[in-house]
């Protein structure tokens, strides 16, 4: 048994601590990443490959405790366990009424799904985890393949690595801290029940959607920015068109800043774009987020933005604060945040796995919840996958979104967990 005297304990790094207090039923801040096998998920073999992967990710096996000052993880005793999938998509992991460690392994048919709270990794952390633990699988499951000559290349990073919080390696001092953004045009609608999550999957071939791109000078991220941007304003009252329509990008600053880290370590950047202004052609749409990109994602400009992030953990009164008053002011920022974005768009890019393993493979697919619609897309072989959650029931966005591809040539097959509409769908 665990000494409770001397638990290894973790303080939350500077992207994490916004999500404790402001997570809600609405707004679980939970994401899941999948993959998609060409077999049924055999349980037994995946609780062994669980196992597994938590020696590689003992940061995994922590709960989330309250201080005085500040949130912070804890290593528990709790056992990772992989569950056949019962709950919604996305649903809340904290608050709870009992601790409980902050991911969750799921399956279903094919599907192996792990879902985890955002205080304990970002994307690109939780997709590492992931791929050991299909991997794992996949060789218990396989082991004619002899899948161990080919392993995945974070088994070699150490749990130090893992575990470091980036944010406070690269900080070096106090930066000015950026103006309020103007407010940005709030998609409307009526909310699904029970805090219910409509899921919209679109499936398009890669080779078709880098060609899309590169004809148009454009990278992938930037062409769906764009047709996101104008997909939005197709669906706006004339009455709200003065208002400027605001994607955020989170950026993965492991590809400016080296680190192995499997907890946060991301910036968000904001791409806007002002149509009572502006040509409302994608041509038009498209060159402005180009220059967007390319102005915001330089290693200076991301420098001074986790910069200005850490000066304000940083400053004496903030650490001082008690925590019940930290819960206050973050949750009245994060509103004040919201009003800048209209939606959210993470595109995960690329993601591979040994070559043994990918014939077991039919796709990857990631999706997150918030308290408004939210875009993410991961590609594996020719399989790039679009995915939408929103929490309302009008698909008029997502409707536009995937028509405005089909309209550049591209071909996509949807599927969703709306039943009402899939045949609706299947025509767009």
């Amino acid at each position: 048994m665990m000494d409770r005297n001397y638990l290894p304990w973790w303080r939350l790094d500077n992207a994490a601590k916004i999500f404790p207090p402001t997570s809600s039923a609405h707004d679980s801040k939970v994401f899941r990443f999948f993959c998609e096998l060409e077999e049924d998920v055999e349980p037994a073999s995946l609780q062994t490959a669980l196992d597994k992967t938590m020696e590689q990710f003992p940061i995994y096996r922590c709960v989330l405790r309250r201080g005085w000052f500040w949130y912070y993880l804890e290593e528990s005793p709790l056992p990772a366990l992989a569950h056949p999938e019962q709950l919604p998509p996305c649903f809340p992991i904290y608050p709870s009424p009992r601790r409980s460690l902050l991911f969750r392994v799921l399956y279903y048919r094919r599907r192996i799904s792990l879902e985890v709270y955002h205080v304990l990794s970002d994307g690109a952390g939780a997709l590492d985890f992931l791929r050991v633990l299909v991997y794992e699988y996949l060789y218990i499951r396989h082991p004619e393949d002899n899948l161990s000559a080919n392993r995945v290349p974070v088994l070699g990073i150490s749990a130090q690595q893992k575990e470091a919080d980036s944010f406070q390696k690269y900080y070096e001092k106090p930066a000015r801290r950026f103006g309020l953004s103007p407010s940005a045009y709030q998609i409307p609608g009526n909310r699904l029940p029970k805090n219910q999550l409509a899921i919209l999957e679109g499936r398009i071939s890669v080779k078709e959607l880098l060609a899309c791109a590169r004809a148009r000078k454009v990278t992938i991220t930037e062409l769906l920015t764009a047709a996101l941007l104008r997909s939005i304003y197709e669906g706006m009252p004339v009455r709200s068109r003065k208002k400027p329509v605001v994607v955020t990008v989170p950026v993965n600053l492991r590809n400016y800043f080296p680190s192995f880290s499997s907890r946060n370590f991301f910036a968000i950047i904001h791409v806007g774009y002002d149509f009572s202004k502006n040509s409302t052609d994608l041509e038009a749409v498209l060159d402005q987020v180009k220059r967007s990109f390319q102005e915001k994602l330089t290693v200076e400009k991301l420098k001074a933005h986790v910069d200005s992030l850490c000066a304000l953990e940083h400053n004496f009164l903030a650490r001082i604060a008690p925590l019940p008053l930290k819960d206050v002011v973050l949750r009245y920022a994060n509103r004040i945040a919201a009003r800048a974005a209209t939606v959210s768009f993470s595109n995960v890019g690329k993601l591979s796995m040994p070559e043994g393993s990918k014939k077991y493979i039919r796709q990857f697919g990631v999706l997150t919840c918030a308290g408004c619609l939210q875009a993410c897309s991961v590609s594996f072989g020719d399989s790039f996958v679009i995915t939408f959650a929103s929490p309302y029931r009008s698909r008029e966005t997502e409707r536009i979104f995937f028509q405005e591809l089909s309209r550049l040539g591209l071909d996509v097959t949807l599927t969703t967990n709306i039943e009402e509409e899939v045949e609706q769908n299947a025509v767009l």
